[in-house]
C-alpha cells in the first residue's frame, strides 16, 4: 500500500526513463552475451589456424589437460599467450581510445593518432640505448612515460591558439608531434646502434610475447579497464556537455586527469608488448556506438570485447595469409583503419569548419 502511493507520487517522466533505462539494459545484455560468444569463437579460431596444424580437438587438450604432444606444446607455449596477448592489447587500445574521444568529444582521437604510442616508441628507444640491461617492467615504466610526454605535448600544441582545443588542431599536433617522436625514436636507434632492438619491440605484432610479458601487462590494463568501468557515467555526461557535468556537481578536473591516466596505462601497457599499433582505439568505439550507443557504461565493456575481437582477427589473419611468412598485424590493421579514418572525416568534416 505505501509503495502504490509512493510511485503516485513519481511524475510520469521519470517513469518512463525509468522503463527505459531497463529495456536498454536488457537490449545491452543480450549484445553483449552475443558480444562473449563472438569472443570465444574467435579465440578458438586463432588458436586453431596458423603455420602448425592443429584441430579443435589440440586446442581443448592444451587448455584443459595434462597431455602432450608437438602440437599441444606449441599451443600453450606459443599461440596460447599471443592470443591472450591479442585480446588484452586489443581490449586497452579500443578503450583508451573510446575514453580520449570521450574527454575531447573529437570522433577521430586514438592513441596512435594523439601522440601516445610514438611517444612510447620514443621513450623505448631512449631506454634500450641508454639501459640495455633493462628488464621488462622497467621497459613497461619507461613506456607509461613517454606515452604521458606525447599526450601533453599535443594537448600542449593543440591549445596554444585562443579558442582552445578543436578536432582539427589535435589532429595536426598529433600528426606533428607523432613525426617528431618518430624521428627522435629512429635518431636514438641509428646512433647508438640499437635499432634493430628497437624495430623489434615497434614492428607492431604479437610475435615472441610470452607469459613473463603477460603476468606484467595484464594487471595494469586489468586495472585501467576497471577504473573506466567505475567512471563510465560521468565519461558519458562528460561527452555531453561539460557545462552540464559541472552544473551536476562533477569534478570535472579530478575525473579528465584520473581518465588521462588511465589512458597512460592502457596505452603505454599496449606499446610495451606489441609496439605500434594506430586504428584500433578510433575504429573500435565508433563501432560500437552504432551498436550500443552513447552511454559508456554501455560503450566500455562493449569497446573490451570489439576491441578484443579486432586484434584476433587481425593476428589470425597475419598469420595465415602468407604461411609460413607472417603479415605483420600493425599493416593488416592499417589497412582496414586507413578507410574507416577517412570515413569519419569525411562525415565529421563539419566540424573542422
Amino acid at each position: 500500500m505505501i509503495e502504490e502511493e509512493f510511485e503516485s507520487w513519481i511524475p510520469p517522466f521519470f517513469m518512463i526513463e525509468r522503463k527505459r533505462t531497463m529495456k536498454s539494459s536488457i537490449r545491452f545484455s543480450i549484445k553483449f552475451i552475443i558480444g562473449l560468444i563472438l569472443l570465444f569463437a574467435m579465440f578458438i579460431v586463432a588458436m586453431v589456424f596458423g603455420a602448425a596444424e592443429t584441430s579443435v580437438q589440440d586446442v581443448w587438450n592444451a587448455l584443459f589437460s595434462q597431455l602432450k604432444s608437438d602440437q599441444i606444446n606449441i599451443l600453450r607455449e606459443i599461440r596460447f599467450p599471443r592470443e591472450v596477448g591479442a585480446i588484452v592489447v586489443g581490449a586497452a587500445l579500443a578503450v583508451s581510445g573510446a575514453i580520449m574521444q570521450g574527454i575531447t568529444r573529437n570522433p577521430l582521437a586514438d592513441p596512435g593518432l594523439l601522440g601516445l604510442t610514438s611517444g612510447a616508441n620514443a621513450a623505448l628507444a631512449v631506454t634500450l640505448a641508454f639501459l640495455p640491461a633493462i628488464n621488462y617492467l622497467g621497459i613497461t615504466i619507461a613506456c607509461f612515460i613517454g606515452a604521458a610526454v606525447g599526450a601533453i605535448m599535443v594537448f600542449s600544441i593543440g591549445a596554444m591558439k585562443k579558442g582552445g582545443f578543436s578536432p582539427f588542431r589535435i589532429v595536426l599536433a598529433g600528426a606533428a608531434v607523432s613525426a617528431l617522436l618518430y624521428a627522435i625514436s629512429d635518431g636514438v636507434g641509428i646512433y647508438f646502434k640499437v635499432s634493430k632492438d628497437v624495430s623489434m619491440w615497434t614492428a607492431g605484432g604479437l610475435i615472441g610475447t610470452s607469459w613473463n610479458q603477460l603476468y606484467i601487462i595484464i594487471p595494469f590494463i586489468s586495472i585501467g579497464v576497471f577504473i573506466a568501468l567505475l567512471l563510465s557515467r560521468q565519461l558519458t555526461i562528460l561527452s555531453l556537455n561539460e557545462e552540464v557535468a559541472i552544473g551536476l556537481g562533477q569534478k570535472t578536473v579530478l575525473i579528465k586527469t584520473v581518465l588521462f591516466i588511465v589512458v597512460i596505462l592502457l596505452a603505454g601497457a599496449s606499446v610495451a608488448l606489441v609496439g605500434n599499433m594506430a586504428f584500433v582505439g578510433l575504429m573500435v568505439p565508433h563501432i560500437v556506438r552504432a551498436i550500443v550507443g552513447t552511454d559508456y557504461r554501455f560503450i566500455i565493456p562493449m569497446s573490451v570485447i570489439s576491441g578484443a575481437i579486432l586484434m584476433l582477427i587481425a593476428d589470425t589473419l597475419g598469420r595465415t595469409i602468407n604461411i609460413p611468412y607472417e603479415t605483420p598485424v600493425a599493416a593488416i590493421i592499417a589497412i582496414m583503419g586507413l578507410p574507416f579514418f577517412l570515413l569519419i572525416v569525411r562525415k565529421a568534416g563539419g566540424a573542422f569548419q
